[in-house]
């Protein structure tokens, strides 16, 4: 544990000197196409790489605007339903399905990544639409980030009101939900960033929620922020029936692997999915 808290202790730190940090977009997400997604144990291929300031990691700068090619790139399992980047999201859906029991029921799945730009909302995004084509699935998507929320905008949708609005009681449920168009999934975005997410993430409305949610739909996916430096995706977490994390071949770091691991619970995660891996996309699919 002591990793994890010198971890948290250096980017609370360098957030203090640098206050006009929340101020900085998120680094651009690079997805390419023959990147492909895949489950793994809980000990994935990490990045070596030498040691940078945990402020610069947590909080990068983004060299340019993300256009509409780069919120295309999130929702790939809808415009390529037949990729294979969308089958390899499938598999992952099916992975997910295998560990529900009569005696574990699986209905909310928490995504993270232990940093931003590891690809956590393009897998939120893909889960989701990948499992809203089960045949008679009802399926709902929420983002959690209520500091940098991305799936609103990947979906081309302009909520009215978001999910801090259902939270903080100024509307429903049922008010602020929407249909992602294309898909038999519903989502709930984020509309305004509300002073205090980490507070509201971890109320008591949100538990209510959750429960509710769960009782409504057949599988629910939570988009969280990245869990170093930030108590957003435990909060979000410890009350869903399970989590993902996504970690970026050759990016990651192994000791940021075993910290998230151990702040978010070992025994709470079902998975850990690969991004950012290069196979021979031929070698795959029905030859005609």
């Amino acid at each position: 544990m002591a990793k994890v808290y010198d971890a948290l202790r250096r980017a609370e730190e360098e957030r203090r000197k640098l206050s006009d940090a929340a101020a900085e977009p998120i680094a651009r997400l690079e997805w390419e196409p023959e990147v492909a997604p895949e489950i793994e144990p809980p000990t994935p291929r990490v990045s070596k790489a030498p040691r940078e300031s945990l402020f610069r990691r947590l909080w990068p700068r983004r060299s340019a605007e993300e256009g509409v090619a780069d919120f295309n790139k999130r929702r790939i399992s809808l415009l390529q339903p037949d990729s294979y980047v969308a089958e390899q999201f499938r598999a992952l859906r099916g992975r997910l399905d295998a560990l529900e029991t009569p005696e574990r029921r699986i209905r909310t799945i928490a995504v993270t990544s232990a940093l931003p730009g590891e690809g956590k909302t393009t897998a939120s995004i893909n889960l989701a639409l990948v499992t809203a084509l089960s045949v008679g699935r009802r399926v709902l998507l929420i983002d959690c980030d209520l500091r940098r929320p991305r799936v609103h905008s990947a979906l081309g949708l302009h909520p009215k009101a978001g999910l801090a609005e259902v939270l903080t009681g100024e509307v429903t449920f049922e008010e602020a939900v929407a249909r992602a168009e294309g898909a038999n999934l519903d989502v709930l975005a984020v509309r305004d960033r509300p002073v205090n997410p980490s507070e509201l993430l971890g109320s008591p409305g949100m538990r209510e929620l959750i429960a509710a949610v769960a009782k409504r739909y057949d599988r629910v996916i939570l988009d969280t922020p990245a869990a170093l430096g930030l108590p957003d995706a435990k909060a979000v977490g410890d009350q869903c029936d399970g989590l993902v994390m996504v970690v970026r071949a050759d990016k990651t770091r192994q000791e940021d692997v075993q910290s998230v691991l151990e702040i978010l619970g070992r025994g709470r995660m079902l998975g850990v999915v690969l991004n950012g891996t290069t196979v021979d996309q031929s070698r795959y699919g029905y030859q005609s």
